[in-house]
């Protein structure tokens, strides 16, 4: 009884004294990392405890236990990155574990430049349809993979319309990382306009509008436009204006591919500035660049007049990936007329020898009317990648240059056939910017990352094309070649402006910090040995040197390989009405 009694009070008193206290339990500790908590501050070595899906503790956490415990002693413990600009929202559908951009730490993917997955009419739907199924063999895996309705003539029926559909989808269906989406200033015009080179109508402009303000109170970030492509082309600045004023009611952002990144780059820039003034929104520029060797020196004038804005009061920021060539279509070397109405109505026109002559003419004519990527990367730094008619794909890896001289034809004529055989805008990479503009944006404050690319694996359908290395490599590269190898940058800088600076710009809140109470998005790496390995000649081949990557506090990549789980979630903007 008296051993009792005594057992009894030892108890009382360690439940009432601070010095007593039981040593807390966590899910997981990662012990003694280099924390890089976003902030751009000195990394601290010491733990970091999860609880579930969010950060419970860091610093010393000696005297608390994990129900799992992961020695991470000289690794960088960072949070998840964010992929400002993200074209995975077909290739998750495909394979959700989205290994080439999880294997380098990403655990945010952002959607939506100029287009995104909703909101759809009938006809839009159909055509998504088309597109979808184009990613399988064979219309019946599409349908099985997908669990697709069927409607009465036997066409599947796309399971969304709106873009917060499209999102829960995914989700449904199983993703490894986060993902998020701008609403596309194109898509609505397709919605209300179609692909017509004319203004909206009053009825349509309000439908336009309405559809925007929908978008938002279903999580979308802001608007996101792509200027140099038909129809987005035909968009005037009033009618993007207004578009932008509705996103920023909802608290959301305008972020767009300028009309020029070339020949009117700094003209381009203006437009952006007055559409942010304006509208009063915050805004952004895509892939920042000066495009064509006539168009490098631009690049310190498009500094000095977005850091003038900024003195100003204005948020204007922008992002960027780290190679000197874009990836896109041969539409970009074809003027926009010929590509109003759609892609049929483009591929049409082009089988017209009348209309073909004047394309072709005009492909080889230096203007400022239009951004003509082929002229400003020319034949041989134009690099044909992607093509959908196998019978084409022997071409893969081939310059423009080349497959002209093959076929005995102007580089002109060559690309226009090929748009005609293949029934695509066929994918291309163009070599267009200096690596010295590279490293000169490499540095400044205000600029994030993204890699303007799918999330993908070196395997299935992906193998039947060569993606710009960037899908594979471009965040990797940032940490290796520039942080680590150059010094263009610091670590803390390139961390915060990968994690904590978008994750402020969009808005997301508890995302990109490491800190009590933000969500578990934790990426774990060696600085010394984190490489891309993707080249142009050799794409699909996956960065090294990333060892853990969490979402929301589950564990995707443990040893640099993928655990197969997928805790992926969607992240809305600020304008969400549940």
């Amino acid at each position: 009884m008296l051993q009792r009694t005594f057992a009894c009070a030892v108890i009382l008193v360690c439940v009432l004294l601070p010095g007593c206290e039981r040593p807390a339990e966590y899910d997981l500790i990662l012990r003694g990392g280099i924390l890089y908590d976003g902030s751009g501050s000195t990394p601290i070595v010491g733990d970091v405890a999860i609880q579930g899906d969010v950060v419970a503790a860091l610093g010393d956490l000696g005297n608390a236990s994990g129900r799992r415990e992961l020695d991470v002693s000289g690794l960088a413990v960072a949070p998840g990155f964010i992929n400002m600009l993200s074209w995975a929202t077909e290739t998750l559908l495909i394979d959700g574990k989205s290994q080439s951009d999880i294997r380098q730490g990403v655990t945010l993917e952002v959607f939506g430049e100029g287009v995104s997955m909703g909101p759809l009419n009938e006809a839009m739907r159909i055509e998504a349809m088309r597109d979808l199924e184009s990613l399988f063999t064979s219309r019946q895996e599409m349908v099985e993979r997908f669990e697709l309705e069927v409607d009465s003539s036997g066409q599947p029926v796309l399971p969304w319309t709106t873009l917060g559909e499209y999102l829960d989808f995914l989700v449904a269906r199983g993703i490894a990382p986060n993902v998020a989406s701008f609403v596309g200033a194109t898509t609505v015009r397709v919605h209300e306009v179609g692909y017509e080179n004319r203004a909206p109508t009053t009825e349509e402009m309000e439908r336009m509008l309405a559809l925007v303000d929908e978008a938002m109170q279903e999580g979308a970030l802001g608007v996101g436009s792509s200027l140099i492509y038909a129809p987005a082309f035909f968009a005037t600045t009033y009618e993007l204006t207004e578009l932008a004023k509705v996103a920023a009611k909802r608290g959301g952002m305008y972020i767009s591919h300028l009309r020029s990144e070339g020949n009117r780059l700094v003209e381009s820039v203006d437009e952006l500035l007055a559409i942010a003034r304006d509208a009063g929104i915050r805004a952004e520029i895509y892939h920042l660049k000066a495009a064509g060797q006539a168009n490098w020196t631009k690049i310190e004038d498009v500094i000095a007049r977005i850091e003038a804005a900024r003195a100003q009061g204005m948020a204007i920021t922008a992002d960027m990936y780290t190679y000197t060539a874009g990836a896109t279509g041969l539409d970009a070397g074809m003027p926009p007329w010929v590509q109003e109405g759609g892609f049929e109505a483009w591929r049409t026109r082009l089988q017209d020898p009348v209309m073909r002559a004047r394309v072709a003419e005009e492909m080889r004519t230096p203007t400022d009317a239009w951004e003509n990527l082929m002229l400003a990367a020319g034949p041989e730094g134009t690099l044909l990648v992607g093509f959908r008619n196998e019978k084409l794909r022997f071409m893969t890896g081939m310059t423009l240059a080349q497959i002209a001289q093959e076929r005995g034809v102007s580089p002109e004529e060559a690309a226009i056939d090929l748009v005609i055989e293949d029934s695509s805008r066929v994918g291309t990479v163009y070599f267009l910017m200096s690596e010295e503009n590279v490293r000169r944006q490499l540095a400044l404050p205000w600029v994030a990352f993204d890699s303007d690319a799918g999330s993908m694996a070196p395997e299935g359908v992906f193998l039947d094309s060569n993606p710009h290395p960037r899908a594979y490599g471009n965040f990797a590269r940032l940490l290796g070649k520039y942080v680590r190898d150059e010094k263009v940058l610091t670590l803390p800088e390139a961390i915060r402006r990968l994690t904590s600076f978008p994750a402020e710009n969009l808005r997301i809140e508890r995302r990109g910090r490491i800190a009590p109470g933000y969500f578990a998005d934790i990426a774990v790496f060696d600085p010394v040995t984190i490489q891309d390995h993707a080249t142009f000649e050799q794409p699909h081949q996956f960065a090294t040197g990333m060892q853990h990557v969490f979402v929301n506090g589950v564990q995707v990549l443990s040893y640099g390989g993928h655990t197969g789980l997928l805790p992926g979630r969607v992240l809305r903007g600020p304008g969400y009405q549940p």
